[in-house]
């Protein structure tokens, strides 16, 4: 069963969407569809939420999103660059006006000095509007990936605006 937070967040979203007749597709990497699955739990969400990517490898990220090899041998998978390309890939490759991406280290392993465990980046697109965020989250993997799904489902709230 959901948690109250993620399905009262995740009501407001389909309220706001559905108000302003808009779709959203999420593009996801550490949290693997939790945000899909925190949409789709809700009834009618097919009003609202047109698609998810899990593209968890940076294989899928290329080949579903059009996320550049270049990017990804740069910057990383978990860096501004790729979630910038990744909302936008999810914009080009759906009829979702209105898109998310996610991407970080959630741990336990897998951590640097320049990007530690908890580390995500987020990125939300419209036709005129692309914006990025960053965040270092505490706690396990749980902890980082329910808290990644939050902060996702928040800036569409901000993205879309009242």
């Amino acid at each position: 069963m959901m948690d109250e937070q993620l399905a009262e967040l995740a009501g407001r979203v389909a309220e706001r969407l559905s108000g302003k007749g808009v779709m959203l597709a999420a593009a996801e990497s550490c949290t693997g569809g939790w945000v899909a699955k925190v949409c789709t739990d809700l009834t009618g969400s097919s009003g609202w939420f047109e698609r998810g990517f899990v593209t968890y490898s940076n294989e899928a990220k290329q080949e579903m999103l059009g996320v550049s090899p270049r990017t990804l041998a740069t910057h990383g998978a978990v860096s501004e660059a790729a979630v910038r390309e990744m909302a936008s890939g999810a914009l080009a490759r759906s009829r979702a006006r209105v898109t998310l991406a996610i991407s970080g280290v959630a741990g336990p392993g897998g951590g640097t000095d320049r990007k530690p465990v908890g580390t995500v980046w987020f990125a939300w697109a419209t036709a005129d509007r692309l914006q990025t965020q960053h965040e270092c989250f505490g706690g396990d993997r749980e902890a980082v990936r329910r808290a990644a799904v939050i902060t996702a489902l928040e800036g569409v709230l901000e993205i879309v605006g009242t």
